[in-house]
Formats: C-alpha cells, sequence, structure tokens
C-alpha cells in the first residue's frame, strides 16, 4: 500500500474554510478536496440519501489513494460517519479511516464556557440529528446545549448575500431565538462550516457582550496534528509535497468563482469525474 494524500470532503463549499485551517497547521502534506456540488445541499436529505452520497465520496477519495478522509461537513460527520466507521471500513482494513468534525468540536467544547451553558447555530439536518447535544453529553455530562436552526445562513453566503443588510434581519432573528431565552449562554458555536464567513456580522449584531463564538476550523485542524501525531502508523501513508488538489461534482469554474470566500486564496478546480 503505498502512501497518498489527505482527502477533505464536504457537500459543497464549507468544508473549505476547515481545509484553510488544516493547511495552515499542516502545510507540509499533500490534499485533495472534494465538494460535492452538484448534489448539495446535504441538509434537507434522508439519512439514508447522505449516507450513499458520503460513502460514493469516501470511495472516490480512497480510489485516489486517500488513506486518511476528513468529512469537513456537520451534516455528513452527523449523518454518515458512523455509519460508514462501522459498516464500511472494515472491508478497506486498519489502513484507512474517516474522521469528521462532531468528535474534535465535542472534545474542545468545555474550554469555552464557564457557565456550562452552550449555544449551537447549525443547519437544521444538524439539529434534527442531535449529534452534538449527544457528543457533548457523553463528553460534558454538565453542559447543556440549546440548539437554533439557521435554515437561511447558507443560501445567503453562497449567494454572496452574507455580508450585505440583507443578512443583518436573518442573523438577529436566530441570536434571538437562541440567546433570549437562554442569558446564562457564554459561548456559540457555529456548528456549520460555512458560518464562519458570517462570523463579523454576527459579533456586531449580537444581542449581549461576553458570549464565545466558536469556529470549528482551528479546532479540527489542532484536532488532526494530535491525531496524526498519535497514529505513526498512519502518518507515514500521508505523503509530503506541499500540493493541494481541488475536485467538484459541478461545473469547476462555477465552483471556484465561490470556493476563493471560503479557502481565502484563489482555486483552480477540475471536475471530480463521476
Amino acid at each position: 500500500m503505498h502512501p497518498g494524500p489527505i482527502g477533505i470532503f464536504d457537500s459543497g463549499y464549507g468544508g473549505l474554510t476547515v481545509f484553510r485551517e488544516i493547511a495552515q497547521a499542516l502545510p507540509e502534506y499533500d490534499y485533495i478536496y472534494l465538494g460535492d456540488n452538484a448534489r448539495a445541499p446535504y441538509g434537507t436529505r434522508s439519512f439514508e440519501t447522505i449516507y450513499q452520497y458520503t460513502l460514493e465520496a469516501v470511495k472516490h477519495l480512497f480510489a485516489l489513494d486517500c488513506r486518511l478522509v476528513i468529512l469537513a461537513c456537520n451534516t455528513a460527520s452527523a449523518r454518515a460517519l458512523r455509519s460508514i466507521q462501522q459498516k464500511d471500513l472494515p472491508a478497506y482494513g486498519p489502513r484507512h479511516r474517516v474522521l469528521g468534525v462532531i468528535r474534535p468540536t465535542a472534545e474542545r467544547i468545555g474550554a469555552f464556557t464557564r457557565t456550562r451553558k452552550v449555544g449551537l447555530l447549525a443547519t437544521p439536518g444538524t439539529v434534527r440529528s442531535d449529534s452534538y447535544v449527544l457528543e457533548i453529553g457523553k463528553l460534558h455530562p454538565d453542559i447543556q446545549v440549546y440548539q437554533e436552526a439557521c435554515p437561511m445562513w447558507v443560501p445567503l453566503i453562497e449567494h454572496h448575500e452574507h455580508d450585505g443588510p440583507g443578512a443583518d434581519y436573518f442573523v438577529q432573528q436566530h441570536l434571538h431565538h437562541l440567546l433570549t431565552p437562554h442569558p446564562d449562554i457564554d459561548a456559540v458555536l457555529l456548528a456549520c462550516t460555512h458560518y464562519p464567513l458570517l462570523l463579523p456580522k454576527i459579533q456586531l449584531l449580537l444581542p449581549r457582550p461576553g458570549v464565545h463564538l466558536i469556529s470549528q476550523g482551528p479546532i479540527v485542524a489542532a484536532s488532526l496534528v494530535d491525531y496524526l501525531y498519535r497514529h505513526p502508523e498512519l502518518e507515514v501513508l500521508c505523503t509530503r509535497g506541499g500540493t493541494r488538489y481541488f475536485l467538484t461534482t459541478d461545473q469547476p469554474e462555477a465552483f471556484d468563482a465561490v470556493a476563493e470566500a471560503f479557502y481565502g486564496a484563489p482555486v483552480a478546480s477540475v471536475h471530480a469525474g463521476w
């Protein structure tokens, strides 16, 4: 089994905010990013459909010699990761791994709250899954999690409206719904990888000071650094050439035009070929 790049998967663009942090923390490795833009969004789809789509993407990255794949998507992590790890990975053996973004975020969440009251802003699919509530409950049984689904935030971001005044109403609405009934919340997790693009507006429109806003990218990147250190048998299967390769299941030109805002640098993608 020869080494290969680290695979990063997302249903579309949001995972690029996580990839950006990973590439900054571990610049020496090779990476392939795969966005399933042709079938996005995943958040409104059934559990079985999300599992099937995510599995197809993971298999595609495995076929491109990725031994380690990161699901940089909360919906895929919430609704497909466990099934893939339990049902599908055994056929590939111990030298293939698939990791998500929920577990490392849940592990670190306790460091951000003193009141042990945490708010969660996410897509409807992630909220319905209760994955964060369950995972945080296992690791931090003293923390209460309050969830707020924000169905309009991803469309606003992908249509470049997140900086404009049109987004103000939707940001204020969901912050009010989350924070007003629960004044003890002192940390709010942005549990969608799109949401860092709204971070400046969220900070501006917070109804009260002292609330810590948490983005997942730095947490996931730090967790991956630690994971590779603790698993040298897998780390040696990750090539080090500093390359970044971008794939999309939709039109590359359309992907590139939007992707730069998420990745923070120009992106030149190619079609994934399926």
